[in-house]
């Protein structure tokens, strides 16, 4: 499994408005990556600070998928979000070590 960490920082005018952040990423932004092959979770993480960044993570089946994915889909998902963000989003990659979180996988497969 694969993972994507994505920070934001939203505009000054967005920080108390973190519903039309959450309903663009469900209605414009998740249907996206839901198309994307290998594609198992979105996890948006909100800030209970206003000035802290956001932090979305996205799960993958591998490698392979998040990289198709960055490809293929991430510059439109930039492009929706763009209009809301006072800077470029941050993207981390990571591998996430499944052997020691039996119960999350088993989860995510179910």
């Amino acid at each position: 499994m694969f993972a994507r960490i994505v920070e934001s920082i939203p505009k000054i005018e967005m920080l108390d408005r973190r519903d039309v952040v959450l309903r663009i990423l469900k209605n414009d932004v998740l249907p996206i990556m839901r198309q994307q092959p290998g594609f198992l979770e979105f996890l948006p993480l909100t800030p209970e600070i206003k000035n802290e960044r956001f932090i979305d993570i996205t799960l993958w089946a591998d490698k392979k998928d998040a990289e198709r994915y960055e490809r293929e889909g991430f510059l439109r998902v930039q492009e929706i979000l763009k209009p809301y963000l006072a800077a470029p989003v941050t993207v981390r990659n990571y591998t996430v070590e499944t052997t020691l979180c039996e119960h999350f996988e088993k989860a995510l497969a179910a």
